[in-house]
């Protein structure tokens, strides 16, 4: 049997091998205060370098803190971004560069959203903070000189769990969507797959640490909720076209594919890019892994081919 450290790149494997020799506390043993701070510290290390661009600007959407990324003054399509970090760390800091590679390779204009954390902003806040500022760029696009006709939403992790949801959002109240990215999302409702099981300990996101996660946010009996678990609403049709962005060796996968073929049975355009070897949160390492370059390339290759920058 395959060992699961066999599947890694070289590159990612000696990665990995540093970050544990560093020793650093999981994320599980701290409060959540002190995940945060140890988030931030260490979020953007793996990261291309901030990329300059013609805009960025400090904003407030629906009442929370924003930042709008543009490459120019143009009048741009937009893509609303959620973080990731497990609903409870994560903020504008952490993301920053990730946002900037995602403008600055799509040609489109992005928005990040600070949105709500828990345990102090529980289940459904995180949601109703994304679905608010969906609705508020469409309506308020025009006076920041962007077009929100040609509107897209993306995440990463729990930030892609919250941009599946804002696709069910926008199909139901009609507005027009073009694309969500999906980039290794969760989409289910317990952590009981084969990668969850493979994957358990040692590939960066560790089942301790999604547990801590999923506490942290909602409770046992809301976890059957489509909006926590995409994977579980009653009808998948009419939704926005996906692009998912996946990590081989990552828990997370599984319910990635799994919920890839859901929309693609639906009836939804689907676009699937599965990256071998490495692990959850792979897109943030690009000084380090060639296929965070990679996966960067596709995700602005989708956002154009959607918005048509």
């Amino acid at each position: 049997m395959t060992s699961p450290t066999q599947l890694l790149t070289p590159r990612m494997a000696g990665l990995l091998q540093r970050i544990q020799r560093a020793n650093r506390p999981p994320f599980h043993s701290l409060t959540p205060r002190e995940a945060r701070i140890a988030y931030r510290m260490g979020a953007e290390i793996l990261d291309l370098p901030r990329a300059p661009l013609a805009r960025v600007e400090e904003l407030q959407v629906a009442g929370l803190p924003a930042r709008l990324y543009a490459p120019s003054a143009e009048r741009l399509p937009v893509l609303l971004y959620l973080h990731g970090g497990g609903f409870t760390i994560g903020d504008l800091e952490t993301h920053d560069s990730l946002c900037r590679q995602l403008s600055l390779r799509s040609g489109a204009a992005v928005l990040a959203l600070d949105y709500r954390l828990a345990p102090e902003h529980r289940f459904p806040a995180a949601v109703d903070d994304a679905w608010a500022a969906l609705e508020w760029l469409h309506r308020q696009a025009d006076g920041l000189g962007l077009d929100g006709r040609r509107l897209a939403v993306g995440g990463d992790s729990a930030g892609g769990t919250l941009a599946a949801g804002a696709a069910f959002f926008a199909r139901d109240r009609g507005l027009p969507l073009a694309l969500q990215l999906l980039i290794t999302p969760g989409t289910a409702s317990r952590a009981d797959t084969a990668s969850h099981r493979f994957f358990a300990n040692g590939f960066l996101l560790d089942a301790a640490s999604i547990a801590w996660f999923f506490d942290q946010y909602i409770a046992r009996q809301q976890r059957h909720d489509w909006r926590f678990a995409p994977l579980e609403a009653d009808d998948h049709s009419g939704l926005a076209p996906a692009c998912f962005v996946l990590a081989e060796c990552d828990p997370l996968v599984d319910e990635g594919i799994a919920y890839a073929d859901t929309l693609r049975a639906a009836g939804v355009d689907v676009q699937l890019e599965l990256y071998r070897g490495v692990t959850h949160d792979f897109i943030k390492m690009g000084r380090q892994i060639p296929e965070a370059i990679t996966a960067l390339d596709a995700c602005a290759a989708a956002i154009r081919g959607q918005l048509q920058t």
